[in-house]
Parts: structure tokens; C-alpha cells; sequence
């Protein structure tokens, strides 16, 4: 039975003609959804319907322009917004979503942002009785779920650390910009039971990752779990980390740690605009060999006094991976029966081992170091 048959509506797709939104697009339409493409340009819009083999519906709106994006999501159960950077961009689709009570999610990586959805829509999305998901893709869907596992069962936590891994990471053009944001703006850490401006350096030492990745420098990560964990597990510190060459040659990864602050306060200056310029000249993103051969690991690690719970999570293709998160995460939010209301976490919002085991075919597996207790994926 094809899926839009349990559909409740259509699902919009925002932003469909960017990279990650083209990914998404074709994760929809081999699941047989029921959706829209859209965006600011028909043509671009018409030319991917094409693609699909013309029979997707097409509905053009410019993000400045209310009335469209309204009339886009008064028949749909669910929107998928791919247009970042979403602190610029991402306002008017969220605030169309809650006037029309229309589920909403994202594949935002930008904390400002997600605190902006949960913070001033999620009291409203409440009232209106839809869902508002943000960052539900690669990351922090997948570092969320694993956050949500391995506290599970051990109650009041002193500290979620979660460790991020990259290996042969090419970012696409809206990662690229989105980057800048995230490294120009003020990230928060979950410290003492509240959100308080991130403290230190960029630097945070070393981390010994399992095998292949072995032990690597790694920096202060401004990640989405910060802001979506504490909402779900009650812990009085989150810490983020990444490896220092997830994005820099391995030669380059104590200069890394060092660069923090002062890139930070580069980045507010018209040099933020050159580099922009600049991402532009770049390939839009990855090509499907590219994908195929980044790797990643979160390593989470849930502590109570002495007791210590670690879970790692692995896979490959981490844009793949974006476009079936956030698109099983829309059909699932535009199938009847889905009830959830309020802005929420990924894993508040869909089950963590479930929603998990869905990836598999990114090679993605889990496993849990816990005396008398084991959960995995099995491999493929």
C-alpha cells in the first residue's frame, strides 16, 4: 500500500532544490510519500519534478511572502524545511507551520536556531496541537537517540559527554554557511542544570575513540544536543566534543584548538561576507563517491558517580543519512494517529531504537558498554 494512503496530508518539502533537500526529495519519492516541492524558484522546482518523474506536486513561495507559505501548508500534515542557514532563513517556514497547525521539521545544526523554536514557537505549538522537530538530521538526530539509550535506566546523571568522529568530511554548500553562523555566534553549554555561555578555549584535549579512529585532539563542539538533551534526560552537565580534523588536515589538529576565540570574533567582521562569497565557487556538495566514503562514531557516555554507561553509535554517508532521518521523521509526523505536540527533541518525538534501526542500510550500528545489558544493531 503506498504510503500517502496513510497520510493524513501532503508533505511540503521547503527548500527541495538544495543539496540536502534534492537527497530528501528522492528519499520521498521512493517511499512512494505523498508531497510538494518548494521553494523561491518554480523553474528549479519543475526541473527536480521532472527528475522524479513528474509526478510530484510543485507549489513555488518565497520565504518574504506569508501569504504563499501559508497557502503551501494549509493542506499539508507536515513540512520539511532544508533551507538554511536556518537562523537566517528558517523564521518565516517554522512561523507558517504553527498558524496552520502544521507539524514541522528541520535539518537545522544551528543552536541559536533550535532555541528559537523551542523557546518562543513550542508554547504555541502546543496550543495548536502539532509537533515542531528541529535538527532532525545528521547531526544531532542520531547523537539525541544515543543520548536518550545510554541514560536510560540510570536516572539523575551528573554528565552527558558525546563524542563526535569524522573521517573524510566534505561539507555542502548550506553546511558551509551554516558553519560561519555556528562559529560567528554565542554557543551555550548545558552547565549546572542551565544554559550558560560556553567557557574555555576551543581546545579540549584528547579522546580515545574505539577502532578504526584510535585516540584524537579534539575542540569544543557548539552541537544541537545541547540544547535538545537536557530537555529529555535529566543530567546537570552536557559536554560536546569533535575530532580537530573533521574538517582540517591531521597536521593541522593542534592549531585547530587553538583557533577558537579569535576565528570567532574574525567571523564578525566583513570577512564572514568574503567567505560566503567564496563558499559560492565551491561544488555544491559531495558527489555520491564522496558520500560513501565519510565515516563517523558518537561515542556517548552517561556518568553517575561511579557508575558509567557508554554507548557508540557508527555509520557512513552522513547526508544519506540526513535525507532518510528527516524524511522518515516528516512521514511519520503526517501519518495518521501521530500525536505529538509541543517542540520536542528527536527522540521525544520518535522512538530512538526504532527510528534507528530504520538507517541500517548507512551500516549504522550501535552497541552499549553496561555490566548485564546489551542493545545493538545487527550488521548488515
Amino acid at each position: 500500500m503506498a504510503l500517502f494512503n496513510r497520510q493524513v496530508g501532503p508533505i511540503a518539502l521547503y527548500g527541495a532544490t538544495g543539496y540536502t533537500g534534492r537527497l530528501v526529495a528522492a528519499e520521498l519519492a521512493a517511499a512512494k510519500a505523498d508531497f510538494v516541492l518548494s521553494g523561491r524558484n518554480r523553474g528549479k522546482l519543475e526541473s527536480l519534478a521532472e527528475e522524479l518523474d513528474g509526478n510530484v506536486a510543485v507549489q513555488a513561495a518565497a520565504l518574504d511572502d506569508e501569504v504563499a507559505l501559508r497557502s503551501l501548508l494549509a493542506d499539508c500534515a507536515a513540512v520539511i524545511d532544508c533551507a538554511g542557514p536556518f537562523i537566517r532563513h528558517g523564521e518565516p517556514v517554522l512561523r507558517a507551520a504553527v498558524e496552520t497547525e502544521t507539524h514541522y521539521l528541520d535539518t537545522t545544526g544551528e543552536q541559536a536556531y533550535m532555541r528559537l523554536a523551542f523557546d518562543h514557537y513550542g508554547p504555541e505549538a502546543e496550543v495548536a496541537g502539532i509537533a515542531v522537530i528541529p535538527a532532525m538530521g545528521f547531526d544531532y538526530a542520531p547523537g539525541d537517540m544515543l543520548a536518550s539509550l545510554t541514560a536510560r535506566g540510570m536516572g539523575e546523571l551528573d554528565e552527558i559527554a558525546l563524542s563526535y568522529a569524522w573521517r573524510d568530511f566534505q561539507p555542502s554548500h548550506g553546511t558551509a554557511r551554516s558553519a560561519l553562523e555556528v562559529l560567528s555566534g554565542e554557543d551555550v553549554e548545558w552547565s549546572n542544570l542551565k544554559w550558560q555561555p560556553a567557557s574555555g578555549g576551543l581546545g579540549r584535549g584528547s579522546f580515545e575513540f574505539p577502532e578504526p579512529i584510535g585516540r584524537q585532539r579534539m575542540i569544543r563542539y557548539p552541537s544541537g544536543e545541547q540544547i535538545t538533551v537536557p530537555r529529555h534526560v535529566a543530567t546537570r552537565n552536557v559536554r560536546t566534543t569533535m575530532n580537530a580534523t573533521a574538517f582540517a588536515p591531521p597536521g593541522m589538529a593542534a592549531g585547530v584548538q587553538l583557533l577558537g576565540r579569535p576565528l570567532g570574533l574574525a567571523l564578525r567582521t566583513p570577512l564572514k561576507r568574503l567567505l560566503y562569497a567564496g563558499i559560492s565557487r565551491l561544488p555544491e556538495g559531495p558527489s555520491p563517491q564522496q558520500r560513501a566514503s565519510m565515516r563517523f562514531m558518537i561515542v556517548c557516555e552517561a556518568r553517575r558517580g561511579e557508575e558509567e554507561s557508554r554507548e557508540t553509535i557508527s555509520g557512513r554517508d552522513v547526508y544519506g543519512l540526513t535525507a532518510a532521518a528527516v524524511s522518515r521523521g516528516g512521514m511519520a509526523a503526517a501519518e495518521r494517529g501521530f500525536s505529538a505536540s509541543g517542540a520536542l527533541a528527536p527522540s521525544q518525538a520518535l522512538d530512538p531504537e526504532e527510528f534507528l534501526r530504520a538507517l541500517e542500510g548507512f551500516e549504522l550500528r550501535w552497541q552499549v558498554d553496561r555490566p548485564r545489558q546489551a542493545v545493538g544493531v545487527p550488521s548488515p
